[in-house]
């Protein structure tokens, strides 16, 4: 019961700082933007534009509540009936990232209406570059990603070494209450299942690595140094926990589960210590968002707000979160609204990487099907 109350817990507090992120998701922005519209910074401030966005967040704290108690109600069904868990917890993970879209896209219609009304117009289309690129922080490079191998060959090490010891039946399913529900025969196939999920993790990660090398650098025409640096920092800060979350991740999955197959650890434990690994990266993912804001804005949000618009490019924003700009080469691009990156979807090339992605889960699916049954 103890067990159950942690796993309870753990996943309320990740609802609320998953809703605590998207509530405060205006202020994370750059201030040349508001619900993914174009405005000059000096009217951050407008009155109407504050109170768009403070009830945007009073909605999503509502919201976030209501998903806190559907989730705990789940998991109390599946206490004691088993069934009810997989429910409350999609309910409380893509409720509030749902009604967070529909509300971006509300508030959006009222900024544009606002901006027309107000004569909001970028008189020029300027763009700026940057010539001491050398000194401007990076991302970290690929080759990274090589410690990437250390985890695989470890897992498989155990795999390979341990198999004689292993019993003749795998725990491959634990409950809430910390009791193994589903037994497999010991074969390879089922030994290998956590090394192929910790490979599909490994690719995901690596992919998002390089999309964070391949984006295009956001730098404003105005103060063309600072907001270069600023993202610099941003996507260094963002490449170097990504690695981290991508090794503790896919690492603890695949050795934990191979060392419970072992019967060294129980399911319990395991999954009891992902939990908890992965609440100390929601945390971490929080606190990375706040101090940096989308592209380092927080970085420069000390800076004196200017009157003008250097550029508007919000046609090439449908529904203010898809990019799609025939014109513009890069392939990667930052978000509009949240933190992180998206693609341009006008370029073939992320058509053919988004194809590459789904082929990849294809395989992933029937290897695991493969090995396990």
């Amino acid at each position: 019961m103890s067990s159950f109350v942690g796993f309870v817990i753990a996943f309320e507090v990740m609802i609320v700082l998953m809703g605590l992120i998207l509530a405060v998701t205006p202020w994370l922005m750059k201030k040349q933007e508001c619900f993914t519209v174009t405005i000059p910074e000096s009217a951050r401030r407008d009155v109407r534009l504050l109170a768009y966005q403070h009830r945007y967040a009073a909605f999503m704290g509502g919201i976030t509540l209501l998903s806190c108690v559907v989730m705990a109600l789940g998991f109390l069904v599946d206490a004691q009936h088993g069934t009810g868990l997989a429910g409350g917890i999609l309910f409380g993970v893509l409720v509030p990232l749902f009604a967070s879209f529909i509300l971006m896209l509300h508030y959006r219609k009222r900024v544009i209406h606002l901006k027309e009304s107000e004569g909001w117009v970028a008189l020029h289309k300027e763009s700026a570059a940057v010539v001491a690129e050398r000194d401007i922080p990076t991302p970290l490079s690929l080759k990274w990603n090589l410690l990437y191998l250390a985890i695989l060959i470890l897992t498989a090490g155990i795999g390979v070494v341990g198999y004689p010891l292993m019993p003749d039946s795998i725990p491959m399913h634990v409950n809430m209450a910390g009791e193994v529900t589903h037994y497999e025969p010991k074969s390879p196939g089922v030994v290998a299942f956590p090394l192929l999920v910790e490979l599909f993790m490994v690719i995901c990660f690596v992919f998002c690595h390089w999309s964070i090398l391949r984006s295009k650098r956001p730098i404003d025409s105005n103060r063309p140094v600072t907001s270069a640096l600023a993202y610099g920092l941003f996507a260094r800060a963002q490449s170097i926990f990504l690695l981290v979350t991508g090794l503790l991740v896919s690492g603890l999955i695949g050795i934990s589960f191979m060392l419970s197959s072992l019967g060294w650890m129980s399911l319990e434990a395991a999954a009891i210590c992902i939990v908890i690994v992965v609440l100390g990266i929601v945390v971490g993912s929080v606190v990375l968002s706040v101090v940096y804001g989308q592209s380092g804005s927080r970085i420069m949000r000390r800076l004196e707000d200017s009157t003008e618009m250097p550029s508007d490019n919000d046609a090439f924003w449908k529904l203010g979160i898809f990019y799609c700009n025939h014109e513009d080469s890069s392939v990667v691009v930052p978000e509009r609204f949240g933190i992180g990156w998206t693609f341009n979807w006008a370029r073939p090339l992320t058509w053919v990487l988004l194809g590459a992605f789904v082929v990849v889960t294809m395989f992933f699916i029937v290897g695991i099907a493969v090995l396990v049954g």
